[in-house]
């Protein structure tokens, strides 16, 4: 398939980042579609990453990129996508974190996690790490966190939620573990020249809704979203930015941003202790050395 994204219309193309190899997760649809085709269109060569195969596959035909097909309730299929990237790809310049869930009732995977926990943190983490190797000096890390991570609270004897479920709360958990992730990321890969940051990029209008019950769903539909919630496009903006914005402009390692600023977090954002933990025991769980 071509990576030349012959198709995609001109729409600002600088600053460009011609032929820099992207990967963006949860690029089918939402914000992370509409980043990616905001990156082609600046000339990087994407690796859309999706759950949908049909969905994937239209993304990459208008980025001119490659479609790569996983869903990250299975950790399998994570450790599958990584041979795949890891195969196609010598070089990554930049990783997009970028899929993620909220539901409302507790579910467990058949890795035997909690369904968001999976999707939003493990996910990720198995996929960052299989990858480390591929990025080097001056590649950068994305992850989409949320604004719901001032909520969220890490309780070490109930990761997963077992005893108390508050869908809400457990989703503003692994936005606060996204965060958590990426400042300790930044610490690890700093001495290799490679960047980790993470970013709220606003309520949107996308399919994230459609596990969230029907009351969120049906406003995830309605003529409101329109009113309350940004564009895709909108939503990808600060993304779009940290990928192709140089280091000191505004951003820096280990940072999580809003708006394109630096953003306040929840005070266990703050722990380095708690980080540190939260990263020997992901990798515990997902089976890293």
């Amino acid at each position: 398939m071509s990576e030349t994204p012959a198709d995609v219309p001109p729409d600002n193309p600088s600053p460009s980042i011609e032929g820099k190899v992207v990967v963006v997760t949860g690029a089918s649809a939402g914000i992370g579609a509409a980043a990616a085709i905001a990156l082609a269109q600046r000339g990087a060569r994407l690796a859309v990453v999706g759950r949908s195969p049909t969905k994937t596959a239209e993304i990459a035909k208008r980025t001119g990129g490659r479609a790569f097909v996983a869903d990250f309730a299975r950790l399998g299929e994570v450790r599958r996508l990584g041979e795949e990237l890891r195969a196609y790809y010598p070089r990554i310049d930049i990783l997009a974190n970028n899929a993620g869930l909220f539901s409302r009732r507790r579910e467990v995977t058949e890795d035997g996690h909690e369904l968001t926990f999976q999707v939003n943190h493990l996910a990720p983490f198995l996929l960052t790490n299989l990858l480390l190797d591929r990025l080097g000096p001056g590649s950068r890390i994305i992850t989409t966190s949320s604004r719901a991570q001032l909520v969220g609270r890490i309780d070490r004897l109930d990761l997963e939620s077992a005893h108390r479920y508050l869908a809400f709360q457990v989703y503003g958990t692994t936005k606060l573990e996204n965060v958590l992730f990426s400042s300790e990321l930044a610490r690890r890969v700093a001495p290799r020249g490679i960047s980790s940051v993470a970013f709220h990029p606003g309520t949107v209008r996308s399919e994230f809704g459609r596990r969230g019950g029907l009351a969120v769903e049906l406003f995830y539909k309605s003529p409101l979203r329109y009113v309350f919630m940004l564009s895709p496009e909108e939503g990808a903006d600060t993304l779009v930015w940290l990928a192709t914005a140089p280091q000191g402009e505004g951003w820096s390692s280990g940072g999580y941003y809003a708006k394109r600023r630096l953003a306040p977090t929840a005070r266990q954002a703050h722990d380095p202790a708690l980080a540190s933990w939260l990263w020997a025991h992901s990798a515990e769980v997902v089976g890293l050395e």
